[in-house]
């Protein structure tokens, strides 16, 4: 089906000049994109019933290829690591891999399903390692580069080393925002030279990195003031010391191109007001456009006094678009609320509640957006996918799809009341591929 010709046609005016009072052209276009593929999606509902992921591997690859190409135009020396915080299903992981990226890991249960995809190169960040998480990681010195948080850690991973007879190659992460809650993270810059000379005496620990994150990123300038920052605090370190350094971690938290859509109404009223009035989007950079500053503020910065190579660590940029949720409706309880078969748990949190996504009704397809309450089946007020949908009605039986949910949705969700939703992938020649469970549906 391709709706955009349907609404061109004279019978459907009034479809065609809805679509054009749309504040955001991006919302239309990706209703779009995925009413002219309804009907895969449709096939795969109807086979695997819902609620469901349905998940597009051709879309990660792409994705992944797309973000090395943009950074390695720009720098000798770039690896990707995929954050799989963002999305830890074992088949996204799997893709990772595939795709060439290597694995950022936050925890001994992200560690381990590194290991068990066969990734070669593994990066292990996050603060407060376990005892057993650390000697997980110092079993494995040729595939895991431990990024330390602290000095206690430092001790930490030294005696791991220890006890299991190796030696760690690891890296220190340096807190962009040394008040507030983000100062959990890393050590301060001014630390940084006591920290080289403290690793230079543990034998167990192989200094080689630092590492940095900033957070939402719409566009690169956080990124590059930190690097400035940081070109300074190199200038003034020992030579001897950041000589000894191979690379540099500029971290994650790129947003993705079509930017951030968020809800500023009060949804404690049952609506968030006018639909198109209190709707904003706050616009993100190209990928291109990062990987083009942050690249120039690494040669201007850095280059010059040590040449790093640049690790990244991406995930909801990669991810975002690669996963999507269907559910159905199972009840109208009147013309502006209908209850769903899924609840937010599959989310994890009340997303929906500030964040907009498109709910978009595949059985009725149209570009007709309608105000109605969107919600769950879960024992709570809270549980909402949305407050309108796009489509021709809205009945029971109808199948609903948000598109764009693979960052932060999977790897959030929780068995709340209701069950954890199945995945279900699709190629991109139209087969799908599926399982029972919690597993990828393989339907070949």
């Amino acid at each position: 089906m391709n709706i955009g010709r349907m609404c061109s046609d004279s019978r459907h005016t009034q479809c065609r000049m809805q679509a054009e009072q749309f504040e955001r052209p991006e919302i239309r276009n990706l209703v779009l994109s995925i009413l002219n593929r309804s009907e895969i999606f449709i096939q795969t509902v109807q086979e695997w019933g819902t609620p469901l992921y349905i998940y597009e591997p051709g879309k990660f690859e792409t994705k992944a290829r797309t973000f090395v190409e943009a950074f390695t135009s720009h720098l000798n020396v770039f690896e990707a690591f995929f954050a799989l915080k963002c999305n830890n299903h074992p088949e996204v992981a799997a893709a990772a891999v595939m795709a060439g990226l290597g694995l950022d890991v936050s925890s001994g249960i992200e560690l381990e399903l590194a290991l068990k995809t066969g990734c070669k190169r593994i990066l292990f960040s996050g603060p407060g390692k376990t005892k057993q998480e650390l000697d997980l990681a110092a079993a494995h010195p040729e595939r895991v580069t431990v990024l330390m948080d602290s000095f206690g850690e430092l001790e930490n991973l030294d005696l791991a080393a220890s006890r299991t007879g190796s030696s760690v190659t690891a890296g220190v992460r340096l807190t962009t925002n040394e008040e507030g809650l983000w100062r959990k993270f890393g050590i301060p810059q001014s630390s940084l030279n006591c920290f080289l000379k403290a690793a230079a005496g543990k034998k167990g620990v192989d200094l080689k990195g630092l590492q940095f994150h900033t957070s939402w990123n719409m566009d690169p300038w956080s990124q590059v003031k930190f690097i400035t920052q940081l070109g300074r605090t190199l200038a003034s370190a020992d030579p001897s010391l950041v000589r000894t350094l191979h690379f540099l971690d500029i971290g994650g938290g790129y947003w993705p191109g079509t930017g951030e859509w968020i809800l500023d109404g009060d949804s404690g009223t049952g609506f968030p007001g006018d639909l198109l009035k209190t709707r904003r989007c706050i616009p993100a950079a190209r990928i291109e456009d990062f990987a083009r500053e942050i690249s120039r503020a690494l040669k201007e910065h850095i280059f010059t006094l040590a040449p790093l190579a640049v690790y990244a660590e991406p995930g909801r940029w990669i991810a975002d678009e690669t996963m999507h949720i269907a559910i159905s409706v199972v009840d109208r309880k009147s013309s502006d609320i209908v209850i769903t078969d899924a609840g937010t748990n599959i989310v994890g949190w009340e997303k929906y509640e500030t964040d907009f996504v498109p709910v978009i009704n595949l059985s009725r397809p149209s570009l007709t957006e309608r105000p109605c309450l969107i919600a769950g089946s879960l024992c709570t007020p809270h549980d909402v996918w949305g407050w309108s949908y796009f489509g021709d009605g809205i009945e029971p039986g109808d199948i609903l799809l948000l598109p764009n949910q693979g960052a932060y949705a999977w790897s959030l969700r929780q068995e709340f009341i209701k069950p954890i939703a199945r995945v279900a992938q699709i190629r991109d020649n139209g087969s799908r591929i599926g399982s029972p469970d919690n597993g990828v549906l393989e339907i070949t």
